[in-house]
C-alpha cells in the first residue's frame, strides 16, 4: 500500500513513474541481471525477447512442450515455426537426450525457449552444452521459478533473456505482469522501444515501427515491489509445505512427489505429485474428491505437442516410444500450496490424497 499510495499521491498512475523503474532496478539487484523491461505480462516478455532475438517469419524455435501455452504462443505470433522437445523424469524440465534428437533434423533453429517448471530449474549445464555448440541464443522462461536458484545463480539469468511471470496465481503478482532482464542493454532498449508503441523521437509522434502496448502500470510496479519484498519469505513457506506434503506421504509407495534436480533450490511454487503406475486412482478421481470438499487442486499442465492447436508441430521425445511429458501429464497433480495455508490445511489434503491411494 506504501507504494501505491505514493503513485496516488504523486499522480504517476499511467505506465511511468518511479515505481516501474524501481521495480525493474530491485529485480535485477534480486537476480544479478544488469537490465531489465517490465511489462504487461510474462506472454508480452516472451513476444518482446524473441523479437529482440531476431527471430521472425519462418524461423524454427524450439520450446519445451511440458509447460503453459504463453511459452510457446508468441513464436504463431512472430509467424516463426515451434518445435517441442520432451522432458525428462530428472526434472520435468527440457530433456536433453531430447534437444540432440531435435538437432539432427533442426540444426539451425533461431532460438530456443527453455521452461523452469513448477519453480525447478532446467538442466542448465547439460542444455547449454549442446546449444552452444550451435550458438543458439537462450530464452530462459522462469515464469514460475522467480527465487530459484541453479548452482547458486539465480533462475533467469541463465538464457541470452529470462522472463519472469507476476500473474495472479505467481509466487508474487503485480495482478497481471511480467518482466524481461538481459545483460545485453541493446536489447533491453529495442524491448523497451517496442513496448511503448515503438515512439521515435520527435516533437509529434513518430513511428519507423510496429509496436506494442506492453508497459506495466506504475500502480502494478506498486504493488510488484511491496511483493518483492516478501518473496524470501514466500520461498520459505513454500518449501515448508512441500516438505509437509512429502513426510505426509512417505509411507504411501503409490505417490511421489515432484523431484528436485541436483545443484537447483526451487522456489516450490507448486506442490505436484505423481501417482505410481499401479495406482487403481486417478489424477481426475483425486481432483473430484477435493473438489467435493470444497478444495482445488489442478492437472499438471497438458503437452503443447498435444494441444489440437499445435498437433501438426514437430516434437522430439525423450523415450524411444512415447514421451515422458504424456506419462507425467496422465498421472500428475498440483496440490494446493498457498502460503497462507496452515499446517493442518496441508495434513488434511494429503489425509484425503492417502485415503483414497494407500
Amino acid at each position: 500500500m506504501q507504494y501505491v499510495n505514493e503513485a496516488f499521491n504523486t499522480n504517476w498512475v499511467a505506465p511511468l513513474g518511479k515505481n516501474v523503474t524501481e521495480f525493474e532496478n530491485e529485480v535485477c539487484g534480486y537476480t544479478g541481471a544488469k537490465h531489465a523491461v517490465a511489462l504487461s505480462s510474462g506472454t508480452a516478455a516472451i513476444h518482446l525477447s524473441l523479437k529482440a532475438l531476431g527471430v521472425g517469419k519462418g524461423d524454427i524455435v524450439f520450446c519445451s512442450s511440458f509447460t503453459f501455452a504463453g511459452s510457446c504462443n508468441p513464436i504463431k505470433y512472430l509467424g516463426a515455426k515451434p518445435v517441442f522437445i520432451d522432458s525428462e523424469y530428472d526434472s520435468f524440465n527440457m530433456s536433453p537426450t531430447a534437444l540432440k534428437k531435435a538437432y539432427v533434423k533442426y540444426p539451425n533453429p533461431k532460438a530456443i525457449i527453455i521452461v523452469n517448471l513448477y519453480g525447478n530449474s532446467a538442466n542448465f549445464a547439460e542444455l547449454k552444452k549442446i546449444t552452444a555448440s550451435f550458438d543458439t541464443p537462450i530464452l530462459e522462461d522462469a515464469a514460475e521459478s522467480l527465487g530459484a536458484t541453479y548452482n547458486g545463480k539465480a533462475s533467469g539469468t541463465f538464457g541470452d533473456i529470462g522472463i519472469f511471470s507476476f500473474n495472479g496465481n505467481k509466487i508474487i503478482t503485480t495482478s497481471g505482469g511480467g518482466m524481461a532482464i538481459t545483460d545485453n542493454k541493446k536489447w533491453r532498449d529495442k524491448m523497451l522501444y517496442w513496448a511503448t508503441q515503438a515512439r521515435d523521437n520527435a516533437p509529434w509522434y513518430e513511428h519507423t515501427e510496429v509496436g506494442y502496448n506492453y508497459r506495466l502500470s506504475n500502480i502494478c510496479a506498486g504493488i510488484g515491489r511491496g511483493q518483492l519484498q516478501a518473496l524470501d519469505d514466500r520461498v520459505k513457506r513454500k518449501k515448508e509445505i512441500y516438505s509437509l506434503y512429502k513426510k505426509e506421504f512417505m509411507q504411501n509407495k503409490h505417490i511421489k512427489m515432484c523431484p528436485i534436480p541436483i545443484n537447483c533450490e526451487p522456489n516450490f511454487w507448486l506442490s505436484v505429485i505423481s501417482l505410481g503406475k499401479a495406482c487403481q486412482v486417478s489424477f481426475m478421481d483425486i481432483l473430484n474428491k477435493l473438489e467435493t470438499l470444497n478444495i482445488e487442486a489442478r492437472p499438471t499442465w497438458k503437452p503443447m505437442h498435444m494441444q489440437p492447436v499445435f498437433k501438426k508441430v514437430p516434437f522430439f521425445s525423450h523415450l524411444a516410444s512415447g514421451s515422458v511429458c504424456e506419462d507425467l501429464f496422465s498421472r500428475s497433480l498440483c496440490l494446493p500450496s498457498d502460503t497462507k495455508m496452515t499446517n493442518d490445511d496441508v495434513r488434511f489434503i494429503a489425509s484425503v490424497v492417502n485415503e483414497m491411494t494407500v
